[in-house]
């Protein structure tokens, strides 16, 4: 294999995949469950990088409940430890119908959480699947945060 390529390719250091309903307790619980699994992976639920994670996890949800719910289906959130130093998280829908927007107007009442994402995470992106989409985003975590 030649090892430009091979050096792209990242294996999960750690992975957790959850199925969620399609509601505002599933879009809580999708944020509780990041919180939880990153403290196991060794970033307190007090740190930055677990709170970052927090914030960009509870809008991509938020964003999959309110605008790719499609009743009776559950909307799935990956969330991949990748080796260096990123946490990649993964919303995925089951509505491809709607394109993601970006609100800049001052006087809209929503519709900030994708500028958000995209100031927390450094790198982010949408694929679109055979059924829905995946919106998701690559989170740097501070090396040497430690469990308190």
């Amino acid at each position: 294999m030649n090892s430009e390529i091979s050096s792209q390719i990242s294996t999960p250091l750690g992975e957790l995949t959850l199925r969620l309903s399609s509601t505002p307790r599933g879009a809580r619980l999708a944020r509780r469950m990041t919180a939880q699994q990153l403290d196991t992976w060794g970033y307190p639920h007090d740190g930055d990088a677990n709170d970052t994670a927090q914030h960009v996890v509870a809008e991509l949800a938020a964003n999959a409940v309110t605008h790719g719910r499609v009743p009776g289906r559950n909307f799935e959130l990956r969330l991949l430890l990748l080796a260096e130093g990123t946490l990649r998280v993964e919303v995925s829908d089951t509505r491809g119908d709607r394109k993601l927007r970006i609100v800049t107007d001052p006087d809209a009442e929503g519709g900030r959480g994708l500028v958000l994402v995209a100031v927390l995470a450094r790198t982010w992106g949408v694929d679109e699947r055979d059924v829905g989409k995946t919106v998701w985003a690559e989170l740097p975590l501070r090396e040497g945060e430690t469990r308190r």
